[in-house]
């Protein structure tokens, strides 16, 4: 990161959730008074930003980048987990900002992810990463979320910011295409986030379940994970395996769309808490087995993050970028 920032604080970052908002200050020594704000108590974003500012006794910010769980797409932000809705410009001009960079919180989850330590980091299989190659990300939370991170050919990176989470499942044996005619029935379209997300993890209880000619109670993600992990409960196990399995061939085929042979980057909310469950699950060899393409993935390094605020760097990492070059 650039290391020329002047005191006191003129940049903001945020990480912006349905539940809660992020903020810190971003200076020369890094990031530095993070709070965390429920966004419930406030009627609007520009409310929960001034009383952080208020709180911190910032006065001097003027530039502001933050990551939202939402699709960015022009200057009006609607989100869809939350009531908040902005204008990007209107927003700027009432807070007397001189920059005010919005983006999804995955593409600044992928611009973390060349500033992440290594000590918040857990590889799991391949090789090496090549230098400057494309880095995938994805992480299964309250949703699928998906994006990477390109280099721009100056030496800086551009994250990528879609739906991936969104493309078809591909099942992969006769089991799998049980649980996608399951799926199918509820759903229609069968989404890769239909299954791999916290509802995704409970909808497979009751799919491997039913398959099993079982009925098993309603469970939620954080308590199948907790069974299968204190390994009380074979069904949540086979649960949490199978969604692990999931993600290996997710994770498998965005790394060959992107060429990410930097390494591929697992977030989100389910899978760091998984600890050495998912290192010793199929994850790896479900990732690899690939047909013709297995050498090429063989090699391809995967790390699950272990960072506290990661989209906070990303923030910093994204507004230092584009301050740069303006």
């Amino acid at each position: 990161m650039t290391s020329n920032l002047s005191l006191p604080a003129t940049r903001l970052v945020g990480d912006i959730g349905g539940t809660n908002a992020r903020f810190a200050l971003h200076t020369a020594q890094g990031l530095s008074d993070i709070r965390v704000l429920p966004t419930a108590d406030y009627a609007r974003f520009a409310d929960a930003l001034l009383a952080y500012l208020a709180a911190t006794g910032a006065t001097a910010v003027r530039h502001v980048a933050i990551g939202i769980a939402n699709p960015v797409y022009g200057d009006q932000i609607r989100m869809t987990n939350h009531h908040w809705a902005f204008s990007i410009a209107q927003t700027r001009a009432e807070l007397g900002l001189e920059t005010f960079l919005v983006l999804n919180d995955f593409a600044v989850l992928a611009r973390a992810l060349p500033e992440l330590p290594a000590a918040e980091l857990v590889q799991v299989g391949g090789g090496s990463a090549v230098p400057g190659a494309p880095l995938a990300l994805l992480g299964a939370g309250t949703g699928l979320g998906v994006s990477g991170l390109i280099p721009d050919g100056q030496g800086g990176w551009t994250p990528l910011a879609g739906e991936g989470g969104h493309v078809s499942f591909a099942p992969f044996d006769e089991r799998e295409v049980a649980i996608w005619r399951l799926a199918h029935a509820r759903f229609g379209h069968v989404s890769a986030e239909r299954l791999l997300s916290g509802a995704g993890m409970a909808f497979l209880h009751q799919a491997l379940g039913q398959i099993a000619g079982q009925t098993p109670p309603e469970r939620s993600a954080a308590e199948i994970t907790r069974l299968a992990l204190d390994g009380s409960d074979a069904l949540c196990h086979d649960t949490v395996t199978l969604f692990c399995t999931l993600l290996g061939t997710v994770a498998a085929d965005l790394a060959i769309t992107l060429g990410a042979r930097g390494g591929v980057y697992i977030g989100g909310g389910i899978v760091p808490r998984l600890g050495d469950f998912f290192r010793h699950c199929p994850f790896r060899q479900r990732f690899e087995d690939k047909g013709r393409t297995s050498p090429y993935l063989r090699d391809i390094p995967v790390w699950v993050i272990h960072s506290p605020w990661p989209a906070l760097l990303g923030a910093a990492a994204a507004l230092d970028q584009f301050l740069q070059a303006h």
